[in-house]
């Protein structure tokens, strides 16, 4: 085999790996002599395993990781670097509806799936710890993190979580039996049971994901959806708000997904108030408390539960039809800032605190029900939707906050034209004026408090976390319902007991919605449903969690996949934790993020962790676009024209500047030039042409499979180019031209070793057991320290590039050291690992160059002895000549002067003008 052919290489090193179990994990990592472990934890985010297989998009962050990995590993580190599956999930359920196929098959056939790719690409996973979200033995240990919060109370004081054993009962509520005590309780848990709105379709007579829902409608059919309320399990996130944004300050992250997982928690400082209603209280929250003189209306939310008790009955049937309509939009809808408000009036009114004066309060939908109090108190001249909402209905608006006269804008918010939202100097409000916007927020906060009618509070953006699907692929709860004789809930829960789980879905006849909101698992079978336990009989919930739970915590499990007795053994926890390198997409900062922080606070506090958060540095790497597509215009007549003339007209038809209609074609990338930051004809350079790259998808149809590119070009080529198409970080488009580039590089590198144009399997000539002569000792100690470098910041394409120096240099020359080229090899291993085991076994090599100690450089051979400099006649090159680095101006002028060839050709001419750059080089001016 002279030649190189990554297809007849990959799969037997790939078969050498797993049947030397060359990546296998020790169980706890090497320990330094100080007791530290000499470990490094690298994930990947695992990626939930679609009908469709890998795309090229998905190895991108997996080579990272894979290079880290057997990069560290060459440096005497110890490793973990698992894979997994995100398994549960709605698309296996949508099948399982469709054909009626067990979702747990189509699963395991995604799953195989995706192993084979991962193996086919030489990442050196464990795969000894290779876990699914579905395995009953990995969500038996999610259904037990759910029982802790569950059994969990969050003291604020101590700002922790703590069994629910321990919650302080007030006396009163002692006082009234146990039935009021478990109530209190089960009001203070971390899980804890809450109506809540969900997106129900009567149409298809289903409950539908958020992401399920476009634009008020559903994505399969487009039938309309109405979000109504119903029995959900809910978590208490919010009580961990603060300390999730603390936790953030020590966090090796990119700034901007901290800044939104800042915003998503969005933390505010204002003060709760007491608007009286009759004997009821409305309580709103605002950061404003120095606007209350401006509150002249108040708005609740459709959903609110004041709602019933504040309207009028003369109000009933418009309040009624007005609530219903807004059921059926979504919360973007309802908040889109360009669409008209609505509204309607309660017939009821509010005093306000401040002036004692009634206010009508209104019900709008531009009022959501999960933020704040799902009530506002509206100041039009000082909040835009309240300003639109009170121009629209006629309702006053009053100016208590005076702008700078030096806004341009002065007299339009003085006269009610305008909103004014700044800070400023407080007017219309009695004592208070004359104060600045900061002091009147003190002042009436204060003022509120002494009242008892309000008082400072803090804020969160944040809501408690939906946790429960009406849908049947996911964790069943562990959770049971005490029922009377008559099979109707007394109210009483509990726990299903930890040495009962897993709770195992049930079999079901079909899975299709049953047409009513309510979950599908009510279908199961009684002897499913129904549980006896200490003589009592409980119907189990039927609700499942959300795929989102598996997710949370699997880097966990990963340490300890084969426990049967703990979720994790606490000293390979303590060992390996916390994660050292995270790398996934940037589309995960608020939600997986977040919930896996959430959850694993909670693991910390009740002692199943040691390290306050579970990742320490996280990496995102950027979206890999379909190709490039070119797109040129010519007119009618076949002329071509420039992208940059082309216009639309009042009819949207495509025209020239000269009003000559103009179409579209597609260029093919042969036709093209860069120009600049652009693109311009072949045939004409002044035609500029469009360019643009897609996100992958298959309705566009500019999917590439893996596949494709690994049986056309070789594994190693696919890692190469994924990692040399730019920063790892940014966005980049697919070239298959790219691939063939990096694949004429492999090739080179094979040729320095073997010699393909002989018939027999030799190696390459040139090679030798001699020593580097210093210039190639010089390139050697240079690769191996910038490559180093690179791989340690993980500048993957810069590190190819030294690597790219490296094999024209050596090309070139007349011998090649083989010590040289295996140290080589060991630094394309991490990058190229078939190619270079193959090259490495064939220059004598026993062991798997995975094995092999990572090279270090020599500082005194980065010195160069001689550089060349380049001596220029009239500002064209004529000569070079060979220097110390060092060498003065003068003695490189005489030794340019001196060259043989330069004496010549200045020979019976005129020196005008010497320009010297010691280094750089000698340009003569000669006449």
């Amino acid at each position: 085999m002279p030649r190189y052919n990554p297809a007849e290489i990959e799969p037997r090193w790939q078969s050498f790996w797993e049947s030397d179990r060359t990546f296998v994990t020790p169980e706890l990592p090497t320990q330094a002599a100080d007791g530290t472990f000499k470990k490094r934890y690298i994930l990947d985010m695992f990626p939930y395993p679609s009908g469709d297989g890998l795309h090229v998009g998905h190895p991108e962050g997996y080579t990272a990781t894979d290079i880290t990995s057997r990069f560290c590993r060459a440096r005497g580190e110890s490793v973990l670097h698992p894979m997994g599956f995100d398994a549960f999930g709605l698309p296996a359920e949508e099948h399982a509806i469709k054909t009626g196929e067990h979702p747990r098959i189509q699963t395991q056939r995604n799953i195989d799936t995706f192993t084979r790719q991962l193996k086919m690409l030489g990442f050196s996973y464990d795969w000894d710890r290779v876990l699914a979200t579905t395995d009953e033995d990995y969500f038996k240990w999610t259904q037990f993190i759910f029982l802790e919060l569950y059994d969990t109370w969050f003291d604020v004081e101590q700002q922790k979580g703590r069994p629910i054993a321990e919650l302080p009962i007030p006396a009163d509520v002692a006082a009234q039996g146990d039935a009021a005590v478990e109530t209190y309780r089960d009001s203070q848990r971390l899980a804890y049971e809450s109506d809540a709105l969900v997106n129900w379709c009567p149409k298809l007579g289903t409950v539908l994901a958020n992401e399920e829902v476009q634009d008020g409608k559903s994505e399969v059919g487009g039938h309309p959806v109405k979000r109504i309320p119903l029995r959900q399990w809910m978590l208490r996130i919010t009580a961990y708000a603060e300390r999730l944004l603390d936790g953030l300050d020590e966090l090796q992250w990119p700034i901007g997904i901290k800044k939104l997982q800042q915003d998503w928690i969005g933390r505010s400082t204002g003060a709760e108030v007491d608007f009286a209603v009759g004997d009821q209280k409305l309580r709103v929250y605002t950061t404003r408390p120095d606007t209350l003189f401006g509150a002249t209306y108040m708005v609740i939310s459709p959903e609110h539960t004041m709602v019933d008790s504040l309207t009028t009955a003369d109000q009933s049937a418009a309040v009624k039809a007005y609530c219903e309509k807004a059921s059926f939009k979504s919360d973007r809808e309802r908040t889109e800032g360009d669409k008209a408000k609505t509204g309607v009036f309660t017939g009821s009114h509010a005093v306000n605190p401040v002036t004692g004066k009634p206010i009508p309060i209104w019900i709008a939908d531009y009022v959501l029900a999960g933020y704040g109090t799902g009530a506002i108190m509206a100041v039009p001249a000082h909040d835009i939707r309240d300003f639109e909402f009170a121009k629209q209905y006629n309702l006053p608006i009053i100016q208590v906050v005076e702008p700078p006269k030096s806004d341009p804008n002065y007299d339009d918010f003085m006269s009610g034209e305008k909103c004014f939202a700044g800070h400023g100097v407080a007017i219309n409000s009695e004592k208070f004026d004359g104060q600045t916007t900061e002091q009147v927020k003190a002042a009436v906060t204060a003022w509120l408090t002494e009242q008892g009618t309000g008082a400072e509070a803090v804020n969160y953006k944040l809501r408690d976390w939906l946790f429960s699907r009406q849908r049947f692929w996911g964790e069943p709860f562990p959770i049971l319902h005490e029922v009377d004789a008559d099979g109707n809930p007394t109210g009483v829960k509990r726990g299903v007991p930890v040495d009962q789980l897993p709770v195992r879905l049930p079999e079901l006849e079909d899975f299709k919605p049953h047409g009513r909101p309510e979950p599908p698992l009510a279908k199961a079978a009684d002897d499913w449903l129904y549980v006896n336990l200490d003589g009592k009989r409980y119907r189990r919930e039927t609700n499942t969690m959300p795929q989102w739970a598996g997710s949370c915590w699997y880097y966990l499990r990963y340490i300890d996949n084969k426990n049967d007795v703990a979720l994790v053994d606490p000293a390979k926890e303590k060992a390996w934790m916390p994660v050292d390198l995270y790398v996934g997409g940037a589309e995960h900062a608020v939600l997986h993020l977040l919930y896996s922080r959430f959850w694993h606070k909670l693991l910390y506090d009740r002692g199943h962790v040691s390290c306050p958060e579970p990742f320490g540095r996280l990496v995102n790497q950027g979206m890999i676009l379909g190709e490039v597509e070119y797109t040129g215009y010519e007119s009618e007549s076949g002329t071509p024209v420039s992208a940059s003339d082309v216009r639309r007209d009042a009819d949207g038809n495509l025209t020239g500047t000269n009003g000559e209609k103009v179409v579209a074609k597609s260029i093919s990338e042969e036709e093209v030039d860069k120009k600049g930051d652009g693109f311009v004809l072949k045939s004409d350079a002044k035609v500029r042409i469009e360019s643009r790259a897609h996100k992958m998808s298959k309705s566009r149809g500019n999917v590439v499979n893996p596949d494709v590119v690994v049986r056309e070009y070789g594994a190693d080529s696919l890692r190469l180019y994924e990692m040399f198409m730019g920063p790892l970080e940014a966005t980049k488009p697919w070239a298959m031209t790219g691939v063939g580039g990096v694949r004429n590089f492999l090739d080179r590198v094979w040729r320095m070793v073997v010699d393909q144009d002989s018939d027999d399997d030799v190696l390459a000539p040139g090679l030798t057991d001699a020593k580097c002569d210093d210039e190639q000792n010089r390139m050697l100690n240079l690769t191996i320290k910038r490559v180093t470098e690179d791989t340690e910041n993980m500048q993957f394409n810069t590190a190819i590039a030294r690597m790219m120096e490296f094999t024209n240099f050596f090309t070139r020359s007349e011998t090649r050291p083989t010590e040289a080229i295996k140290t080589f090899l060991i630094l394309l291993a991490p990058y190229a690992p078939h190619l270079c085991e193959e090259l490495y076994r064939r220059l004598g090599g026993t062991e798997s160059i995975a094995k092999e100690a990572w090279p270090t450089f020599d500082e005194a051979a980065l010195v160069e002895s001689s550089i060349e400099v380049p001596v220029q006649i009239n500002g064209k090159i004529k000569a070079k000549v060979n220097i110390a680095p060092d060498a003065s101006k003068e003695a490189l002028a005489e030794l340019a002067l001196s060259d043989p060839k330069v004496k010549e050709l200045i020979d019976g001419k005129t020196i005008v003008k010497q320009i010297i750059v010691p280094g750089r080089l000698v340009n003569l001016v000669v006449k």
